[in-house]
């Protein structure tokens, strides 16, 4: 019985292919997200409750609000945010700059006596008052610690 010869495999023939439907399951790298002290406010619903301490949620869409809200979460649960302390703002006109500066400085000195450079991991931002609260009587800034490429699984005060 003769046989004929069979042709070789092309096994790189198959390359394109498999690389294709690799790169569908490749996950891509998790980009840091960083949070100034626009992202959440004085005038964020719910954040007026959060107490020192405390851990929450980022603003959310809620239906049934009708707003963008921040949610009380356990910190044992995971959370997207801990409160770590406030600092309260000399009395004086409402200047959106100085209140930046003076909000940014004293959540860092705050941050750095609490965890003396050990946690790397860790970012934070001030909330701050608007000029709608600062009105009010507004002068405190809440302190808040995050994790920037996922959440929290824990509290995370030393």
């Amino acid at each position: 019985m003769a046989t004929t010869p069979r042709a070789a495999a092309r096994p790189l023939s198959l390359l394109p292919a498999v690389a294709a439907l690799g790169a569908l399951f490749v996950v891509p790298p998790v980009q840091p997200t960083v949070k100034t002290e626009t992202f959440i406010t004085a005038q964020t619903s719910g954040i007026l409750l959060i107490e020192g301490g405390e851990c929450f949620s980022d603003p959310a869409y809620s239906p049934e609000a009708g707003e963008r809200l921040v949610r009380y979460t356990p910190c044992a649960l995971g959370a997207d945010n801990q409160s770590y302390g406030f600092t309260h703002v000399p009395d004086g006109p409402y200047d959106p700059a100085a209140l930046t500066t003076f909000a940014w400085r004293s959540c860092g000195d705050r941050y750095t006596k609490l965890w003396r450079g050990s946690r790397r991991d860790l970012a934070y931002y001030p909330i701050m008052p608007t000029a709608e609260t600062w009105a009010d009587g507004d002068r405190d800034v809440m302190c808040a610690v995050y994790h920037p490429t996922g959440r929290l699984t824990g509290s995370v005060l030393p």
